[in-house]
């Protein structure tokens, strides 16, 4: 078995990479040995800013022997077409979420690793920081007795207002439903385990958007999905959730609450990786804070998991798998929305192990 770090690139040399090479050039167990995106310029100024020794092609990238894991950054109607060449490549993948566009160009990315005995990875990787690790412990203790109802909401006037080239977020794979929700629903899979049906309601407020900030400040843009969506989900033997998402919203709201047979359970922002976590127990009179356990080092710790469950030889945790069924879940919603009738679900996952107690990404482990 191959051992020290592991080798990895960059696809996609956008605004979210800045913050997964931080952190991946901060963890010693991989080695980020490339950047690629569709502006080689940028792609040079970005592995220059972070000291990674190629840029270029996606090719490029792909060409260097010891990348092991690709991380795709790309906009969601590339993150297939971007696996499946990483993948033919002989290269294990972790992408951005969403995993694909719908389920068929899912099921040809995880087909395609199956057949070459590769993994895939998919972000969000928010579940395996320290508020929601504690979330989990917490629930698996009993703490609140059996989950009975969740409550589920993000919502705001959308990311126009700061993104410099929003346009990709109201397009199909995107909106408020597939942009963030995975990390709602990805939370809330962990948490109870796979959902079964969904029902839901969608609305789009306005046909185009304009541009808040940067050089193309001003201008106007198609909004081509829904961009408030409400939806009711039936997790098995636990908890119904009740789920906003939304662009629509002058009231910003960030939260999921548990109520259990024996109190409840307040979460932080699933799109983050920190608290605080509150409990509340049927006769309390105010919530109370939790402690927390666990890393809160931020994007890329699932790719860094991956790297040492390659290692290990043991599951990696924000798998393709898991974001197969959060993505059928985000496919059942928005065609619930548009026919007006519960959809079933046909994929179900395993619930990802918590992280051991001690699991430190600055450590050296490889």
């Amino acid at each position: 078995m191959t051992s020290g770090p592991v080798g990895v690139a960059v696809v996609g040399a956008g605004v979210i990479s800045g913050q997964y090479l931080r952190n991946l050039t901060s963890f010693p167990d991989v080695r980020v040995l490339g950047v690629a995106d569709l502006d080689e310029d940028r792609a040079a100024a970005v592995a220059r800013e972070h000291g990674v020794p190629v840029s270029g092609s996606l090719d490029a990238v792909l060409a260097v022997p010891e990348v092991e894991i690709v991380v795709n950054l790309t906009i969601p109607a590339a993150h297939a077409q971007v696996a499946l060449a990483t993948l033919r490549a002989g290269k294990h993948v972790y992408g951005e979420k969403p995993l694909a566009l719908d389920m068929d160009e899912a099921a040809k990315v995880l087909a395609e690793a199956g057949d070459r005995g590769l993994r895939v990875g998919n972000a969000p990787d928010t579940f395996l920081g320290a508020g929601i690790q504690s979330a989990l412990h917490a629930l698996r203790s009993g703490l609140i007795g059996e989950p009975v109802a969740v409550s589920a909401a993000t919502q705001g006037l959308g990311p126009e207002s700061w993104h410099p080239s929003p346009e990709f977020l109201y397009q199909r794979g995107a909106g408020p439903l597939f942009d963030l929700g995975p990390y709602y629903l990805t939370t809330l899979v962990a948490l109870l385990g796979p959902a079964s049906r969904v029902a839901a309601g969608v609305r789009r407020a306005r046909a185009h958007r304009v541009v808040g900030s940067g050089p193309k400040a001003g201008t106007a843009f198609p909004v081509e999905v829904p961009t408030h969506v409400n939806a009711l989900v039936d997790f098995p033997g636990s908890a119904t959730a009740a789920a906003t998402f939304s662009f629509d919203s002058s009231v910003n709201r960030r939260m999921i609450e548990i109520i259990g047979t024996e109190g409840a359970l307040s979460l932080p922002d699933p799109n983050t990786f920190d608290g605080p976590l509150h409990v509340r127990g049927p006769h309390d009179a105010d919530w109370r804070e939790q402690p927390l356990a666990g890393t809160t080092a931020g994007r890329g710790i699932g790719v860094l998991d991956l790297a040492r469950s390659l290692r290990a030889g043991t599951p990696h945790r924000a798998s393709g798998e898991l974001a197969l069924h959060v993505l059928e879940l985000m496919a059942a919603i928005s065609d619930s929305g548009e026919q007006g009738e519960f959809q079933r679900l046909r994929s179900t996952v395993t619930s990802p192990d918590p992280l051991p107690a001690d699991w430190d990404p600055h450590a050296a482990t490889l």
